[in-house]
């Protein structure tokens, strides 16, 4: 019977039963509200954060965007300068020969050459190949010796950048025999 009555008793100064234990460590609603408070206005730095650093990043992007739309041309722009500086010295000689200018005009004919090769600018000169409508523009069509559908004339070279086509190829095209 003596353990009956502890079982019973109340309990002793500084003692806490179990029910008044998780009641006394829960957290008060005002205290979890606050925390909560103090986690959305974290978060909403973040986002602010976030929001103007991709910004920046948008506002760098574009800015990159437009200096090579304006300087895309540099390289090129530099390899033409010795070309005009060839023609310039051969306008400025005083008694120029017919031979000297025309090896005046083969070597600048050379440097405008190799500035188009260092530029991806490519010719396109379809003499004897079969006509092609994307890099060909036919301008007449003749009877020819040589197959239907090629190109017999070229009256003006065509001009590739990379694999697009700047301007195509002004050709005569062999007619099918009748």
């Amino acid at each position: 019977m003596q353990a009956q009555e502890k079982d019973n008793a109340a309990p002793v100064e500084g003692e806490t039963t179990a029910a008044s234990s998780t009641v006394d460590t829960t957290p008060s609603l005002e205290e979890t509200l606050r925390q909560a408070e103090l986690k959305a206005e974290e978060h909403h730095d973040a986002w602010l954060r976030a929001k103007a650093e991709t910004e920046n990043v948008r506002r760098r992007a574009q800015e990159d965007i437009a200096k090579a739309a304006k300087f895309a041309i540099e390289k090129f722009a530099g390899e033409l300068i010795a070309v005009r500086d060839s023609l310039e010295a051969a306008l400025a000689t005083e008694t120029p020969s017919i031979d000297s200018l025309k090896a005046g005009t083969e070597l600048t004919l050379k440097q405008l050459t190799a500035a188009f090769e260092k530029s991806g600018l490519g010719e396109i000169n379809p003499l004897g190949e079969k006509f092609d409508p994307h890099r060909h523009q036919a301008i007449s069509m003749v009877e020819s010796e040589q197959e239907a559908n090629t190109v017999v004339t070229v009256l003006q070279k065509g001009y590739l950048l990379a694999d697009r086509v700047l301007r195509p190829a002004l050709v005569v095209v062999a007619k099918p025999k009748a």
